[in-house]
């Protein structure tokens, strides 16, 4: 009987264990991809922001700059696609194309932001502006919070596709459909450094 019992105790003992395994990688991989989703989550915040301070940075240079109109709608059409890039990527964080989408856009808005603040230099009047000081104060350090934001984020990115592809958990990674994420690198050397907002 005794032998009958450690038989029994191995076939039920093993599956559950299994089962158990299963469900603790699963639970684990699920785990990773919420952090870095959450983490996006934080970016978007500041994206938002950023964004939100973009219209009223123009509307204040407008003032100084009427005859450079072609910059000012650049600049904002360039914040519009950016709008646009995040709304997609807010929808599928760690996706591939959305993520590269968001990266062109974000490269694209920064060059428009450098070239109008390279503008308003020749522009006393402009760079001598309250509002338009405390909207460059307010944007560099937003710009600050999106560095900070996409550091973690691309941190708890790494996490998740070492989990998932690592050996045993690719297996429950494969078996579920864990897809990669992907990291919000920035794209080229210009961007790396924040946009220079300085009206000293």
């Amino acid at each position: 009987m005794s032998g009958f019992l450690i038989v029994l105790i191995v076939l039920i003992g093993i599956p559950l264990l299994l089962v158990i395994w299963v469900v603790g990688m699963y639970n684990g991989l699920v785990g990773f991809r919420n952090r870095y989703k959450n983490a996006f989550a934080q970016i978007d915040v500041q994206l938002k922001r950023r964004y939100d301070l973009i219209p009223n940075l123009v509307e204040v240079a407008k003032k100084y700059l009427a005859h450079e109109r072609e910059t000012l709608e650049a600049v904002i059409k360039a914040r519009n696609s950016a709008v646009s890039a995040r709304e997609k990527a807010a929808a599928a964080p760690g996706d591939a194309s959305s993520m590269k989408e968001l990266m062109s856009a974000e490269a694209g808005l920064g060059g428009m932001l450098g070239r109008l603040f390279a503008l308003s230099e020749a522009y006393p009047d402009l760079k001598a502006n309250q509002n338009m000081m405390q909207l460059t104060e307010e944007l560099t350090s937003t710009e600050n919070k999106i560095s900070f934001a996409r550091q973690a984020y691309n941190d708890a990115v790494m996490h998740y596709n070492n989990k998932r592809e690592m050996f045993p958990s690719s297996i429950i990674a494969g078996m579920f459909n864990f897809v990669p994420a992907t990291l919000f690198e920035v794209s080229d050397e210009g961007e790396k450094e924040p946009v220079k907002v300085d009206f000293d």
